[in-house]
């Protein structure tokens, strides 16, 4: 089943690049942008990741936390991490469940590597947008001007 707008968030418990387990719920009542990327270390996941790097000050400004998910071990993500200076969480979803739970599994090569797709999800936990196309090098922008016109449509 696919997630639509205005669909609940799916809840989620992942290790993040240190071991810690994470979980959706941590951030209620801040608006997430959760983006599901095929690999670390590849160059459209680079250029993605670098995009929300050099945003990140305006996107906490308007009160947006970066969630980044892929199927890579959480050791991976410590290398990336660090190697790209990546001041926001990279999720492990080695078991694959997060992915099919948001309709983000099943992408180039199937069971190797998830789609690339970011969920945009309000404060109350419910899907906003949906970037199911994404320029991986105005990734930031884009989530900051759905977040805005999301806004919008709710007044």
């Amino acid at each position: 089943m696919d997630l639509k707008i205005g669909d609940p968030a799916p809840s989620f418990r992942l290790k993040d690049e240190t071991g810690q387990w994470r979980e959706l719920s941590e951030f209620k009542g801040k608006k997430i942008a959760l983006y599901f990327y095929p690999k670390d270390n590849t160059p459209g996941c680079t250029s993605q990741a670098c995009s929300f790097r050099d945003g990140y000050d305006t996107l906490q400004a308007a009160g947006i936390v970066v969630l980044g998910i892929s199927y890579d071990s959480p050791e991976s993500h410590r290398q990336f991490k660090e190697k790209h200076r990546l001041p926001f969480p990279l999720l492990s979803d080695e078991d694959k469940q997060v992915a099919r739970a948001y309709g983000a599994y099943g992408g180039l090569l199937k069971f190797l590597m998830p789609r690339r797709y970011t969920y945009l999800i309000d404060e109350e936990g419910r899907i906003v947008h949906i970037f199911k196309k994404v320029d991986v090098n105005r990734q930031a922008e884009e989530v900051l001007d759905a977040f805005r016109k999301a806004g919008e449509d709710k007044k």
